[in-house]
């Protein structure tokens, strides 16, 4: 699973997610990618079953990069506990993701195979997604 090795605050607060991806919305190194149309949390489970799914769809040829980091923790107080006492202990680790970021990118595959992997982990992820192709 991805995860920070260090982070300098245990806790984070949540933010908001206003707006479009300011940064990461075009196709930097393949020929096809995944594109996020709404925003959302993906954890870091989600992120390693699409990658999964699109290797496996890939039969292992081409090439997978991965464009988004877990890098903020999600923290969660135990169940049946009253309200109070202070912010739960962190749980899980999940990337932030807003309108037009590129999720995964694929290349060097035929355009089929790599539009049907990418379809794959569309369906792993909980945000709504589309393909995209690089412009020549």
């Amino acid at each position: 699973m991805l995860s920070p090795k260090k982070v300098k605050h245990r806790k984070q607060m949540k933010g908001k997610m206003r707006g479009k991806s300011l940064r990461g919305d075009k196709i930097q190194f393949g020929e096809f990618a995944l594109q996020a149309t709404s925003c959302g949390y993906i954890s870091n489970r989600q992120i390693e079953s699409a990658r999964i799914a699109i290797n496996r769809k890939a039969k292992r040829g081409g090439r997978v990069w991965i464009k988004i980091f877990p890098d903020k923790t999600l923290t969660k107080k135990p169940a049946e506990v009253r309200m109070g006492k202070g912010k739960g202990s962190p749980e899980s680790w999940v990337a932030v993701v807003r309108p037009g970021r590129v999720l995964f990118e694929i290349g060097g595959l035929d355009e089929e195979i790599c539009l049907a992997a990418l379809r794959l982990a569309k369906y792993k992820l909980p945000v709504k997604t589309k393909v995209i192709r690089k412009e020549v």
